[in-house]
């Protein structure tokens, strides 16, 4: 939809931004039931980071370095990269806090 608003770079950040909210929202109510908030949603932001990281440079080394097809790059992204941010989602994001016990 941004594509045919915008020139595709501007298209792509304002993808992921939406997608990312989106995310943060379907995280927050089904996986880890827990209530919305702007420091929460800086921390769930935070740690997209590694994510981004290793979808890149998955795609760098299997599209670009090794020519296989971009499906195949972004699979294996999706492989190494979906695993790594839900553990960083738990502990990062989204981490309960224990209370202390009373006394």
């Amino acid at each position: 939809m941004f594509s045919l608003l915008f020139q595709p770079n501007l298209a792509f950040v304002c993808g992921y931004l939406v997608s990312l909210s989106i995310s943060y929202l379907l995280n927050s109510f089904i996986t880890f039931r827990e209530r919305l908030g702007f420091a929460k949603y800086v921390k769930f932001c935070i740690s997209y980071i590694p994510n981004f990281l290793i979808q890149n440079l998955f795609v760098l080394i299997v599209y670009n370095w090794m020519g296989l097809d971009k499906l195949i790059a972004y699979c294996a992204a999706a492989i190494i990269g979906i695993p790594v941010t839900f553990a960083m989602l738990k502990v990062f994001a989204f981490r309960k806090r224990r209370m202390p016990k009373e006394q």
